[in-house]
C-alpha cells in the first residue's frame, strides 16, 4: 500500500544563496524513499533577489515535484504558510519546513512516519533524543525559554518546542482551523497550534534532527517583540470580554506592527467565536 499523499510547503524569503541544495536533497531523498504522491511548493514572501531562478533551475530537474506561489509583497513567513496551506486538497498529509535545511528530508519522514492516530506532529529540538549538529546561539537559546514560559503560561499547550519549523498535519485538520489562522508572522506556529488543540485534535511532538544554519534574517530584538505582541493578541482573542474592550486601540496595533517593519495580523472571522 502507498504511502499517502504529502503536501510540504517551503516559505521562502530572499534565499538565492541557501535554499537550491535543500530543495535537491528533499526531491531526490522523497522520490528515493517515500512511495506516495510527493508535491513540494515554495512560497515566496517578497523576494527581491533571485530566489525563484534558483527554484526554476531545480525544477526543471524535477518537474513533477515542484510547485511555486509567488507574492510581490511581503506577507511574513506566517503569511505565506497561510496562503500555502490552502492548497490542503492535495495531500493527505500537509507540513512544512524552512528554507535554510535545518531539518533533513530524513528528519522531515520521521515526522510523517509518526503521524499515526495523532493528527499533527510536531519536530522539538528540546527533547530528550533530538539530534541537535549545531546549537543556537546563546541569546537566541535564552530567548527561546523565555518565549515558551510566555506561551505555556497563556494557552497551557505543554509542546516544549513550538517554534521548531518542521510540522505535519492531515488534511481534515487544516481544513478545520484554516480560516482561523491569522498571525502572519514568526508567532504564527503558536497561532496554529492553539487553533488545533481548540478544535480538539490531538498533536504529537517528537524528537527531531536539527542543524542551526548560518545566515538566519531574523533580528533577535524584533522578532521577539513582534512575537511576543502577536502572542498577547491571540490570547485576547481567546479572551472575547477583553478583546471586546480593546477594539478601539486597534489603530495603535498596527502603528506598533509597522514601526517593527513586521507584517499586521490578517483579517477574517472573530476567533473569539471559538473560545
Amino acid at each position: 500500500m502507498p504511502d499517502p499523499s504529502l503536501l510540504l510547503l517551503i516559505p521562502a524569503y530572499n534565499e538565492e544563496r541557501r535554499i537550491e541544495p535543500v530543495l535537491r536533497d528533499y526531491a531526490q531523498f522523497f522520490e528515493e524513499n517515500y512511495s506516495g504522491k510527493f508535491q513540494l511548493v515554495v512560497v515566496l514572501n517578497g523576494c527581491t533577489d533571485d530566489t525563484l531562478g534558483v527554484i526554476r533551475r531545480v525544477a526543471a530537474e524535477f518537474p513533477a515535484v515542484f510547485r511555486v506561489l509567488e507574492f510581490k509583497e511581503p506577507i511574513g513567513k506566517g503569511g505565506a504558510l497561510i496562503e500555502g496551506l490552502k492548497l490542503a486538497a492535495f495531500g493527505d498529509l500537509i507540513g512544512y519546513v524552512d528554507a535554510d535545511g535545518a531539518t533533513p528530508p530524513r528528519a522531515f519522514l520521521d515526522l510523517v512516519r509518526h503521524i499515526g492516530d495523532a493528527d499533527c506532529v510536531v519536530g522539538s529540538r528540546w527533547l530528550p533524543d533530538s539530534v541537535i549538529h549545531q546549537s543556537q546561539t546563546g541569546n537566541r537559546r535564552f530567548a527561546s525559554r523565555v518565549f515558551h514560559t510566555i506561551v505555556q503560561l497563556f494557552f497551557r499547550l505543554n509542546i516544549h518546542d513550538t517554534q521548531c519549523g518542521a510540522k505535519v498535519m492531515k488534511r481534515e485538520v487544516v481544513e478545520k482551523v484554516h480560516p482561523f489562522l491569522r498571525i502572519a508572522d514568526m508567532a504564527f506556529d503558536i497561532n496554529l497550534l492553539v487553533a488545533i488543540k481548540r478544535a480538539g485534535y490531538c498533536i504529537r511532538e517528537v524528537p527531531t534532527e536539527w542543524t542551526d544554519q548560518a545566515g538566519s534574517k531574523v533580528v533577535l530584538f524584533h522578532s521577539s517583540l513582534t512575537m511576543f505582541l502577536s502572542v498577547v493578541r491571540i490570547r485576547l482573542i481567546y479572551w472575547p470580554r477583553v478583546y471586546r474592550l480593546l477594539r478601539p486601540l486597534r489603530p495603535l496595533e498596527g502603528w506598533v506592527y509597522r514601526k517593527l517593519r513586521a507584517p499586521r495580523p490578517l483579517p477574517g472571522p472573530d476567533l473569539e467565536k471559538r473560545g
